[in-house]
């Protein structure tokens, strides 16, 4: 996997990878874990504590449900004690269902619930906005029309104003005909929102109740979905064991990304 290096302090020591290893590659971009049922135990009360000596953050950007790297999330949220966050353009109500006959609205109130319980897993923040999964698109203008490209760009700015990221890290490059269309415009949202988010005359009715944020730096996610690391992408090792549970991070990931239950591709026997 390729991924963004996070803005932060010296302080951050990688973690050594125990059990499964995981690769994370991060390239520059061009142009809480939730509170268990039970009292927590002294090694998640620990945890806890140790979040606080961790300052960074970073806002995960892609276009639909499933599309997150989970690994990095969990990486992150539960490795690094980095404040994560998950972007996800759509609900997914333009997609599959392989569980049932909801499909549309109602289908996108079910992966949302999904994504909510996968973020419950790997100890990331979910976000969303206004823009409707409409199907496979190979024409970025024409995905931006449907969607409304000033209104889920405001979208994107708020997200980034509310969250406070340090590095915002896109799953997909910006450059068209790679991918399906939306992935893509989920990366020229992304960038865009990035230079206007600190622009206090950007969307300023936002600003009644935030203030500009500009993150230091945003990457691209790149390798993962059969793509080949990008040229001079950053390699970054995200394996290692989670000190509370004792699961692996690809582990724990394996059980968030298994939450996409509707999904055909995510359904395992287990």
């Amino acid at each position: 996997m390729t991924i963004a290096k996070p803005s932060r302090g010296p302080r951050v020591r990688p973690r050594t990878p125990v059990a499964c290893l995981g690769w994370v590659f991060l390239v520059a971009c061009v142009a809480g874990r939730a509170p268990a049922a039970d009292a927590p135990s002294a090694a998640a009360v620990l945890e806890h504590l140790r979040d606080f000596n961790e300052l960074g953050s970073v806002l995960h950007i892609a276009a639909h449900p499933d599309d997150e790297n989970t690994q990095l999330l969990t990486y992150l949220a539960l490795g690094r004690h980095v404040r994560t966050g998950y972007l996800s353009l759509t609900r997914g109500d333009g997609g599959q269902n392989l569980l049932g006959p909801e499909f549309g609205e109602r289908l996108g109130v079910i992966r949302t619930q999904e994504l909510l319980a996968a973020r419950r897993l790997d100890g990331a923040q979910q976000f969303f906005t206004r823009a409707i999964d409409f199907g496979f698109s190979k024409n970025v203008p024409d995905t931006m029309k449907t969607w409304g490209h000033d209104q889920v760009l405001g979208d994107v700015v708020r997200v980034i104003r509310t969250f406070r990221p340090d590095v915002v890290v896109t799953r997909f490059s910006p450059v068209p005909g790679t991918t399906h269309a939306h992935h893509t415009a989920s990366a020229v949202l992304a960038l865009e929102a990035y230079k206007l988010a600190g622009d206090p005359a950007a969307y300023p009715e936002q600003l009644t109740a935030l203030a500009p944020w500009k993150p230091k730096r945003i990457l691209m996610n790149s390798g993962g979905f059969g793509r080949a690391p990008a040229e001079g992408a950053l390699r970054i090792d995200i394996g290692g064991t989670d000190p509370v549970s004792g699961d692996s991070f690809a582990a724990i990931a394996g059980r968030s990304r298994a939450m996409h239950k509707t999904r055909p591709r995510y359904i395992t026997p287990h």
